[in-house]
């Protein structure tokens, strides 16, 4: 037999079993769920419109539908129609523990890709572009974030952006008092009840939760906005090239094949439950070029 043929042949008979190359690969995670017939989503629970509850309690979003693409991929390169979902809560504080630790297989919510969490985890391709800014509420008075001086803000427990709010308040000699709300609706809600005059954030999960707030016209964004683009991706464990390539699989598919911009279009500019509000937010030219070719760069 030559060399060539030597290689080959575990190809073919693999394709003969009905593996593909990715569910083939080496993966911790697709053991762990062959083994026991069941995977573990994390939601968030006020993550407007990626991942939070429903009217009857239950998880919706973009990323679950996302995450559910992924379920079904799962079940046909594994060959497994049964396979179980279970669905865990998770938080800014304790999701990237919950994925290292494996009691987490995928997070299904509004996390930012980052070089320090590249460390720790793996993200999919990016689902998601947005921006991060400052919301205070109008009958604060403050129109810039230089009068935000000396005044108590929030940023919520393990959000990414509070490096950011600390150059911030450094660079501009602010002398900011930062509260850490446990997430975004305690953030908001702490805004809006004056025990912080303004929270910084990513744009669309606050645009979520003033849309969905009892007030929403007395809430105003101001008109600064830091960084460059945040992209967002479904977490999961790092090193396992194989579940990996099945989670970006399912998405491409999503991206290809026009399903990607439907859901997207549902999600956010379409009224979305429980309330029927509208997030009104067309597609940004950063996500429509991550849709033409899939990334998990973090930069363009």
């Amino acid at each position: 037999m030559t060399n060539a043929r030597r290689l080959t042949l575990p190809a073919v008979l693999l394709a003969a079993l009905g593996f593909s190359t990715a569910a083939s690969a080496a993966s911790a995670t697709l053991d762990k769920i062959k083994n026991s017939g069941e995977i573990t989503l994390g939601y968030r629970e006020s993550s407007v419109p990626f991942s939070y509850l429903g009217s009857d309690q239950k998880p919706v979003g973009i990323s679950i539908d996302l995450c559910m693409a992924v379920v079904e991929k799962l079940k046909t390169d594994l060959k497994m129609p049964n396979l179980k979902v279970n669905m865990t809560a998770v938080n800014p504080s304790n999701r990237i523990p919950l994925i290292q630790s494996g009691t987490v297989d995928l997070e299904c919510g509004s996390t930012t890709n980052s070089a320090d969490r590249q460390k720790q985890v793996a993200f999919s391709v990016a689902t998601f572009a947005g921006q991060t800014s400052w919301l205070t509420t109008k009958a604060s008075g403050i129109k810039h974030v230089a009068e935000l001086k000396g005044k108590t803000v929030a940023v919520t427990q393990g959000s990414y952006n509070y490096a950011t709010a600390q150059k911030i308040n450094k660079d501009e000699k602010l002398d900011l008092v930062f509260v850490q709300p446990k997430d975004q609706a305690e953030s908001l809600l702490m805004v809006r009840t004056g025990r912080a005059v303004a929270w910084f954030e990513d744009n669309i999960l606050q645009a979520g939760l003033v849309a969905a707030s009892p007030d929403p016209s007395a809430l105003m964004f101001l008109p600064e906005h830091f960084g460059g683009t945040d992209y967002y991706g479904l977490m999961m464990p790092k090193g396992d090239a194989g579940f990996k390539a099945i989670v970006d699989g399912a998405i491409k598919e999503k991206m290809a094949s026009g399903a990607f911009t439907k859901l997207y279009d549902k999600w956010f500019t379409q009224p979305i439950p429980p309330n029927g509000q509208n997030l009104a937010l067309p597609m940004s030219a950063a996500l429509k070029a991550r849709v033409a070719k899939p990334s998990d760069a973090l930069t363009d």
